[in-house]
Parts: C-alpha cells; structure tokens; sequence
C-alpha cells in the first residue's frame, strides 16, 4: 500500500494556512444534511462533536462511561502548552515546533507538529472565553510554569487539574448541542467494530453496556477519539475503562496501525505497592518543577530520607542533566529512575522508588505556595499513602502512561479507511517516539476544536456517499461477526477470571517490551503471548449472559490487548534502534543515551492486518526533516 500523508507543499509556516483555503466546503444550509458519528468524549471526541454541531452538522456520539466527564481527559492533571511567550522568555511557535520535534526523537511528522505548535495559541483563547479557570499572575495575566523539554515557561495550568477543567469546558460545550438538539448522546456505550460500505467507513456496531442489546449506527463519516492502548500492560496509569477495542477493530477493518511500539512511561507515578492492585495513580509532571529528585549516594542505604545528609544524596538528574535537570522528558528521567533503582538504590519497600523532595521549595518559597500550584497532588498522595509529602518527601517511580502509537491518519486526520478519522491519543500523527508533558491536552483540542471541522468538511465535499440503510450486507455482516464474538466469549466457560489473563499478558508486556526492550525477550514474548491467547480462548471464565455484564465487556476488550500486544512486540523487535520510549538495550551510547539509526529507521511503521492467525503487514511512510535537522538529543 501506497501511503499518501498529504502533507501541503509550501515553506511550513504557512502549510496549515495555505491548505485550509484549498480545501472544499459544505455550504451551511447543507450541512444539516450529513450525519456524523464521533466516538468518545474526551478532549478530541467532545471538542469534535461540540463544534461539529455547531458548524450545522448532525451528530451521534458515544461514550463508555455515565457521562462525557468521566472521559479519561479528565486525569491530564499539569497543564497544556501553548507558545504565547507571556513569559517573554524566548519562546515562539517555531520553537514549541522544535522542542516537540526533539523531544520525540526526531519521529514524528514535521508538518503535523508545526500545525499543533500554530494552533496552540487559539486554544488558549478558545478555553479562557468558555471559563477555564487557568491560573493567573497577581495582575490578572495568565500564569505559566516549566515542563519537560523545555527551557521555557509555556504550561497553562488550573492548580493540579488542568484535565478536568479543559473537560468541562469541552462537556458544556458539547451539552448546549445536546440541547439544541444537534447532538444526540449515547452513554454507556460501546463501539464494537465499524461498518465499512464500498471501501467507506459508514457507521458503527455498538453494544449498551446496559442491557447487551447491540445496534448499528450510520452516518457519512465517522470520527474515533477514543484514547489510547496503555492498558494493554495492565497496571498503567489509565483508568480501568480505557481501551483499544475501537481504534483495534477499525485496525482489522483496514486501518493500518502505526508505531505500535511507541509507548510513555510516566517518571512521576506512585509506586506499586502489592499485587492486588488494579491500577497506578500519577502525579503530575508539573511538580518536578519545584521537586527535586534523588536516591541515596550509597548502594542499600535504608535510613529514612530525614537522616540522610546532602552529601549522602544523589539528585542524578541535576548531575548528569544540568542544563535542564529535573526537567528533562519523560524518556529520560525515566529510564535514569530505572537505572538508579538497578544499582540497588532504590527508595521505599520494594527498592523500586526514588525520592521527589520539595523542603527546597517549602523553605525557599512558603508551604502557601505550594499548597497554591499542587495542593490537590498532595492531598491524593497522601490519601493513597499515608505520608504527607509537606513533610517527607514523595515516592515514586515510572509507570506505563501514555501511547504515541495509534492508527495511521494523513495530514487530514483520515485513516486509510476513507471516511474515518482519528483524533488525539488514538492516532499516532504529533508526538514521534516520546511526548513532552502537557502536550496531550494540546492536541486533543488542537485536532477536536480546529482541524477535524476543516478536514471532514473536504472529504463530504469531494465524496459521492450513496444512500445506505441497516439492509445492506455489509451492515448485517458486522454485526453478525459482534453478536458471533460475543457468545463465542461467553461459550468458553473455562475456569480462570479475564483479570488472571489480563495480568499475566501486562506482566509479559512490561517484563519484555516495557521500559527497555532487547531481541531476546521480544523473541520470546512473540512466543508466550500467542500460546497465553490460545489458553485465554480455551480457559477463560465470563460467566452471566449478555446483558448487563461487567466481565463480557473485560473479555472483548482483553481479547483485543492480546492481539495488541503481540503488534507492539513484532514493531519493537523490527525497529533495530533506540528513540524517544522504545530503548532497545543493544542500541544506546556509551553513556547509556538512545541512540537512533537514522539511515534505517527514519519512518513511520504503519502495520495492516494480516487476519487470524497470520503475520501483519509493514507499511513505510518515509520522514522528512528539512527544518529541523536530526541530531543525537543532548539535554545536558
């Protein structure tokens, strides 16, 4: 398959502007002809249906949880960027553009990632007119504070819940619509697979996770922002309802699936604490800010953190990254957290945990000010853990978080199935190979409120879309092969829980493709996985019937992880080379930094499905750099 990014031609600058003129509109009144469906209600998911209803569109969208706020969105606690240079500090959107460049390890597409660092002015103003509560200087300016990767101040923030409050300013937005009656909203939803009608993606099978009954939906496109894949690794910092089994079922109805292996671990996250536990809490990037990291000089020293003296400290990110020090990306201080910890010196029960201390910050600047810009983060932490990080310092140490992979979409944000776009987290098009925090809130708006009611717009243009009604073949054949799924699930009847499955493929994901990879152990996870699903197929215990039933939902979705995780390998084991969060243990410099092979891997690996039981295959979407040109990454 040939791949066509449709990237504009023209100095990049003015690409996205240029473009944008060129494409085809749909006059006004003739919006209100087309049908749109949009799964999910995040940040991308509810920006998109909000302004699609507004622009005159008929929308439907569907969400898994009671209501669009629960959206996963919701916990993106830090902030989001945007190059307005309030600081006057240096920034600009060509340099928000070449940090982000950077930061992904010279990965990811140029034209896309200039587009986001343009567009990210206009959210700003776009969530300060809906009443985001961002915080502000004491004259009234909004405030900025630092985030990894960068040596700029461009975060806007709202204390320690960015997320939830961009959310809800996105939830209201999408609401007026519902009222207005443009919008029509499925909660508690589930999409199951896409209906594809003469190469089109025409609508979706859903399954109420109310009563079982499923439903076919059509539309003339289809829009998923449906989140990421982190999950798949069982303990990750998602909540437990967060999925792949929208962007994984459109994968297998042609959707190619790109950089499957590109996945962030989080540097700030509590750590685990025992094997009951479900699920990780984050803490946000935003308080290496004022946190300073550490670990005891010395290999096995258990003295609490209170007697040990500096000069039995090691801040290591201070010491082996001066210039950005604590603030390094997520790739880096994670893998440095790693290392400290293989050494032996290792914080908290487990010796897998390094100290975040802010008795610097406290002493320098007041508990008030503290209490100020993260209060919400301290009072989590120390409802989770007993300890008030006011007094000692915090724990923690890196979880699985976030995933720059997703299906492959143009510079339009169309999938290779015509008709179906894909937003935010669940294409892979801005972040290459490691995102830079407070850059996932950025893009989800970037894509819902500014790009997707351009882009769709041209395709239902340019498209002849032939009448289609629930009769077709291809609408019965879909929802057929769900129901099939289904009750072949709740067949089995076998003797072990989803979650028993669940948890051994994370422990396989996270022992082999996790923070650091090698050939070896992909190898063999390419072995154990398969034999795991086979197991899962024969072994697996759902119980119930299917109607309202928590472990049906589990399994599908489980089912998914397993078919996932063996792509992520397969990436991770073809891809002979460390960027950004794939570390491949045979590829690193002398100092233990990734290092890339620019002359081989200088692409997007973009995988189609090859069916049950076969080998997938790799497509190449070559990248260009001509504006900012690749060089071993140096933060120090």
């Amino acid at each position: 398959m040939q791949l066509d990014a449709r990237i504009p031609e023209g100095p990049i600058d003015k690409k996205w502007d240029n473009h944008r003129f060129r494409l085809k509109l749909v006059n006004p009144a003739n919006k209100r002809k087309y049908n749109i469906i949009v799964v999910g209600t995040g940040l991308a998911g509810g920006a998109a249906s909000a302004t699609l209803a507004e622009l005159g569109y008929n929308v439907k969208t569907f969400c898994i949880q009671d209501s669009p706020r629960r959206a996963h969105s919701i916990a993106a606690q830090g902030g989001i960027n945007a190059a307005k240079n309030y600081q006057n500090d240096g920034d600009s959107i060509y340099r928000l553009f070449y940090d982000t460049v950077k930061g992904g390890d010279y990965r990811a597409r140029e034209a896309n990632v200039h587009r986001l660092a343009q567009i990210s002015v206009n959210i700003i103003d776009q969530c300060v007119a809906q009443g985001v509560p961002f915080a502000r200087e004491y004259g009234g300016v909004l405030a900025n504070r630092s985030f990894g990767g960068a040596q700029v101040s461009r975060t806007f923030y709202a204390r320690g819940q960015t997320g939830q409050q961009l959310l809800l300013g996105a939830y209201q937005a999408l609401m007026r619509q519902v009222a207005l009656g443009k919008v029509k909203l499925y909660p508690r939803t589930e999409m199951l697979d896409v209906v594809v009608i003469d190469g089109k993606a025409r609508g979706i099978v859903t399954r109420s996770l109310v009563d079982g009954k499923t439903e076919v939906h059509l539309a003339d496109a289809v829009v998923l922002g449906s989140g990421g894949y982190g999950n798949v690794f069982f303990l990750s910092t998602n909540a437990k309802g967060s999925n792949a089994t929208a962007i994984w079922r459109a994968h297998k109805k042609g959707a190619l699936f790109a950089n499957p292996c590109y996945t962030q671990i989080h540097p700030t996250c509590i750590p685990v604490s025992g094997d009951y536990q479900s699920k990780l809490t984050l803490m946000s990037e935003s308080l290496r800010n004022d946190g300073r990291i550490w670990v005891p000089l010395n290999k096995g020293d258990k003295r609490t953190p209170a007697e040990i003296p500096e000069s039995d400290r090691d801040y290591y990110l201070e010491r082996r990254y001066p210039s950005f020090g604590n603030l390094v990306p997520r790739d880096v201080a994670s893998r440095n957290a790693k290392m400290v910890c293989d050494e032996g010196r290792g914080v908290g029960p487990t010796g897998l945990g390094v100290y975040l201390d802010f008795g610097d910050a406290i002493q320098r600047l007041g508990k008030r000010t503290i209490a100020e810009r993260y209060g919400n983060l301290f009072d989590m932490y120390e409802r989770i853990t007993g300890e008030d990080p006011y007094q000692v310092p915090m724990r923690i140490y890196p979880a699985i978080h976030y995933t720059m992979g997703g299906l492959w979409v143009d510079y339009n944000l169309m999938s290779t199935i015509p008709g179906m776009f894909v937003l935010g987290e669940a294409n892979f098009s801005d972040h290459g190979a490691n995102r830079l925090g407070a850059s996932a809130l950025m893009q989800g708006l970037a894509d819902g409120y500014f790009i997707i009611p351009y882009t769709i717009g041209d395709y239902l243009a340019s498209t002849k879309l032939e009448k289609v009604d629930q009769k077709h073949a291809a609408v019965k054949d879909a929802e057929r092969g769900v129901k099939e799924r289904l009750e072949r699930l709740l067949a089995v009847n076998g003797t072990r829980t989803v979650d028993s499955f669940h948890r051994e493929l994370g422990k396989i994901m996270w022992e082999h493709c996790g923070m650091a990879r090698n050939a070896k152990g992909l190898t063999e996870a390419l072995e154990t996985i398969p034999a795991l699903r086979e197991r899962f197929w024969k072994e697996v215990r759902v119980g119930g019937t299917g109607d309202l039933n928590l472990e049906l939902e589990k399994a599908g979705r489980v089912a998914d992880f397993f078919e996932l995780g063996e792509l992520m390998c397969r990436d991770a084991l073809v891809r002979e080379e460390s960027c950004g969060g794939h570390f491949r243990e045979e590829y690193q410099t002398p100092e233990g930094e990734a290092q890339r092979d620019d002359e081989r891997f200088t692409y997007v690996a973009a995988w189609g499905w090859g069916g049950e039981g076969q080998k997938p295959e790799l497509h190449k979407e070559p990248l260009e750099f001509k504006e900012v040109k690749p060089s071993q990454r140096s933060y120090k």
